[in-house]
């Protein structure tokens, strides 16, 4: 098992980051490496990050301003070759339906649920690191 995982986070609200963070912890499970956060608040940040490549999943902010996260997880699925699995923050549950249209393999409500989100989160790792491996 690789040692560190690298995720993304794309919010323009620190708080919203912050609920992410704490709800990780060092790892989200036992089973996945220790996690090592890189922030974004801006579109244009993220696109930034994704071409440096190390990224192994990102987790976008649904309600961010001026982008979403739905918006910029369509993005970059049309646009990064491999581009890392997405875990999508929603404002709401009836929006499950745009998580899809993003394709965003993950998808769960604001505010932030720590076990529900880990349980995603350590899922998405789970899948990527096994096909690095």
């Amino acid at each position: 098992m690789q040692s560190t995982a690298t995720v993304l986070v794309y919010s323009d609200d620190a708080n919203t980051r912050e609920q992410v963070r704490l709800a990780t912890g060092r790892r989200p499970a036992a089973d996945v490496p220790q996690v090592e956060f890189i922030e974004c608040a801006t579109p244009a940040a993220v696109l930034k990050e994704l071409d440096r490549g190390g990224i192994d999943v990102c987790i976008l902010d649904g309600e961010a301003v001026p982008m979403g996260g739905m918006g910029v997880c369509k993005q970059i699925k049309d646009e990064i070759f491999q581009a890392p699995p997405v875990l999508l923050l929603m404002g709401r549950p009836q929006d499950a339906w745009l998580a899809t249209w993003s394709r965003a393999e993950a998808a769960v409500t604001l505010p932030v649920e720590p076990v529900e989100f880990a349980a995603a989160l350590a899922a998405l790792l789970r899948s990527r690191l096994s096909i690095e491996a």
